[in-house]
């Protein structure tokens, strides 16, 4: 039995039925799902907990403490929930290609 892996990733342009992979070996299975907003995340973390008995899930640095705690409550507490956090310098980088390309002009927008 493989482990499962969930990976999350925000994008304001995200379409998570269109904008989803997946890789496997014979040890390990990783789904990588794109969403826009939270409702999404929980959305695409219970279907896939439920359809493909995923083990944890990681997610990108735009989650929240709050985020992370309604995920954590909607999965349960049988599968692991992280966050992948940078350092100061990592996150200005991302933070000025991601306003280079325009992620924050749309804001409220979906």
């Amino acid at each position: 039995m493989a482990f499962r892996v969930l990976f999350l990733a925000h994008t304001p342009d995200a379409e998570p039925k269109k904008h989803k992979c997946m890789i496997e070996t014979s040890k390990y299975k990783l789904f990588v799902v794109l969403v826009k907003n939270q409702y999404q995340a929980v959305e695409a973390c219970k279907k896939l907990v439920k359809e493909e008995d995923i083990h944890s899930i990681l997610l990108c640095p735009g989650f929240t403490h709050r985020n992370v705690a309604e995920i954590v409550e909607a999965v349960g507490e049988n599968v692991a929930v992280a966050v992948a956090r940078g350092d100061g310098p990592s996150n200005r980088v991302s933070m000025e290609v991601r306003k280079r390309e325009g992620w924050f002009s749309e804001k409220g927008k979906e």
